[in-house]
C-alpha cells in the first residue's frame, strides 16, 4: 500500500524534471504585455548603384548624388551632391572628400566625424544618381550627348543608348576619342566586326570617352 501511495509523487516529480531540462522559454503572456516586443537594431538598406552595380565596389565621383541616412538623426540625414572638387557637406563633421572612395568607405568616414557628437552612430551612404561616369556621342547618332555608363558597357550597348546611327553614318570611320596619361588619343573602331559578335572590336568604354560617328 505505501508503495502505491508514493507512485503518484514519484511521477509528478519526473514531469517536473523534464519541464525544466527541456530549456523552453517563459510563455506568459502577462511577461509579453509588459515588456513588449524586444527593440530591433536597424537594418540598412541594400546598396545597389543604379544601372545594376554594386555600391560596395562603384567609386563615387564628382556630380554624383548620395542618400546619407543617420539613424535617429533626422537633422544629419538628406541628400547629398558630390560637389565638382570631390567633396560633400554636411553638419558636424563639414567637408568630406567623397571622390574616389565607394560609398562604404564615405559611410566609415562619416561615422568616424560623427563619433565626436553622437555616441555610436549608424550612418549607411546609398548612391541615388550617378553623373560622373557617362560617355558622349558626337555625329550621325540618333541623340547626341551623355550617356550614363554602366558597369561594362560596349560601344554597341552606348551607341544603342544613344538611339543607334542615322542612315547617313560612315560605319567604317567610327572611333572613340579616349583620354590616356593626359593627353587624348584615337581608338578606330571596326563596327561591322563588332556587329558579327566580335568581342575585340566591341570595345569596353571608361569614363569620358567620347564616340565620334561621322
Amino acid at each position: 500500500m505505501n508503495a502505491l501511495r508514493t507512485l503518484p509523487l514519484v511521477l509528478i516529480s519526473v514531469a517536473l524534471s523534464c519541464q525544466a531540462q527541456s530549456g523552453e522559454p517563459s510563455t506568459n503572456p502577462s511577461a509579453l504585455a509588459e515588456n513588449g516586443p524586444p527593440v530591433q537594431p536597424p537594418v540598412a538598406p541594400e546598396r545597389i548603384a543604379p544601372g545594376g552595380a554594386d555600391a560596395g565596389s562603384y567609386v563615387i565621383g564628382p556630380s554624383d548624388v548620395l542618400s546619407v541616412t543617420v539613424w535617429k538623426q533626422p537633422a544629419l540625414s538628406g541628400t547629398l551632391l558630390v560637389r565638382p572638387d570631390g567633396m560633400v557637406s554636411m553638419p558636424l563633421v563639414r567637408d568630406l572628400q567623397a571622390s574616389g572612395l565607394t560609398p562604404e568607405q564615405l559611410s566609415d568616414e562619416i561615422t568616424t566625424g560623427l563619433r565626436k557628437y553622437i555616441q555610436d552612430p549608424s550612418v549607411s551612404v546609398v548612391l541615388t544618381q550617378v553623373h560622373s561616369k557617362v560617355v558622349y556621342t558626337l555625329g550621325e547618332v540618333g541623340k547626341k550627348g551623355p550617356v550614363e555608363l554602366t558597369p561594362g558597357m560596349t560601344l554597341l550597348q552606348a551607341l544603342s543608348s544613344a538611339g543607334g546611327l542615322t542612315d547617313y553614318a560612315n560605319k567604317g570611320k567610327i572611333y572613340i576619342l579616349r583620354t590616356q596619361d593626359g593627353k587624348q588619343v584615337k581608338v578606330p573602331i571596326r563596327y561591322k566586326e563588332a556587329l558579327k559578335g566580335d568581342s575585340n572590336c566591341n570595345v569596353v568604354l571608361k569614363p569620358g570617352d567620347t564616340i565620334v560617328v561621322p
